[in-house]
């Protein structure tokens, strides 16, 4: 039986969220939900969650699983939202740990719990979570950040950011923990799989020369169009690409506020004692 997938194009971030069902037990997953925030106002909203929510309960489905591709830093998670809407369990890669072994310390996130506690599963490669009569495989990914996973349901493929529509390429390795060499690694542990697999992305922003946003592609679309790595692209010529273009590229405008959240499964900064939560950023003299 095929899943029944439907995405949410989250515009203000260019991300991409998923709710894939069982269509015969109505049991659903929701992969890497979204928080809206407005860095000026810091206002935090839930509207991109929340219209996932509603389709499901319109639909039946019981929302079993929220998945984290990996701990983004271009969006804010809604994952502890959904968790505490649903009763879902919150589920990330087990690397996650490393990440917060980094950036837990850089904003004093002491209230971070033991063990990658924030989350309910940490997820190893092979692992195999029931949806249903379905059921999710992980696959580990690591590269664009040491814990990514990508989930495999049938016949598709949620690559998180691995890579990206055929004609944007893959994504960037200078994250703390990133290696271009892993990523590619990584790739070709997808692209083995059979040409029709279908894989759907978790960002889109439109290439030169196409007008509308696009996340699902093909496995032998990507072998043989991806800007990066298509052609047979040899794993040293992919690394020099990676690591030179990576030179290039500025640091991503939610960085902060979405690694201070994400690393605590999407639950906000403890409120300071005025009640009010805060956002750290760390200033840079030069």
């Amino acid at each position: 039986m095929t899943a029944r997938i439907q995405a949410y194009f989250d515009e203000a971030t260019n991300s991409v969220s998923y709710l894939v069902a069982d269509p015969a037990t109505g049991t659903a997953a929701i992969i890497d939900p979204v928080l809206g925030f407005d860095v000026v106002s810091g206002k935090v909203d839930s509207e991109a969650a929340d219209r996932i929510l509603a389709d499901a309960a319109g639909s039946g489905f019981k929302i079993d699983w929220t998945l984290e591709t990996h701990v983004h830093a271009d969006h804010l998670s809604a994952g502890n939202h959904v968790r505490e809407r649903t009763g879902a369990k919150l589920c990330a890669g087990a690397a996650i740990r490393k990440v917060q072994e980094v950036f837990g310390p850089k904003f004093e996130a002491i209230d971070l719990k033991p063990d990658g506690g924030d989350f309910d599963r940490l997820l190893q490669d092979g692992d195999r979570l029931p949806l249903g009569e379905l059921e999710v495989e992980v696959v580990a990914t690591p590269g664009h950040t040491p814990d990514c996973v990508s989930y495999r349901v049938g016949d598709a493929v949620f690559v998180g950011d691995t890579m990206f529509m055929p004609d944007y390429g893959t994504a960037r390795c200078d994250f703390p923990g990133g290696d271009a060499r892993q990523l590619y690694r990584s790739m070709q542990r997808i692209l083995s799989l059979p040409r029709e697999t279908r894989l759907f992305m978790c960002h889109d922003y439109k290439a030169p020369g196409r007008e509308v946003f696009a996340w699902e592609t093909t496995v032998g679309e990507q072998l043989d169009r991806n800007v990066h790595i298509g052609g047979g692209v040899g794993e040293d010529d992919y690394v020099a690409m990676r690591m030179g273009r990576d030179a290039t590229l500025k640091v991503p405008k939610l960085l902060y506020p979405a690694i201070q959240v994400n690393i605590r499964g999407g639950r906000l900064p403890p409120a300071d004692l005025n009640g009010v939560s805060y956002l750290k950023l760390p200033l840079t003299i030069s």
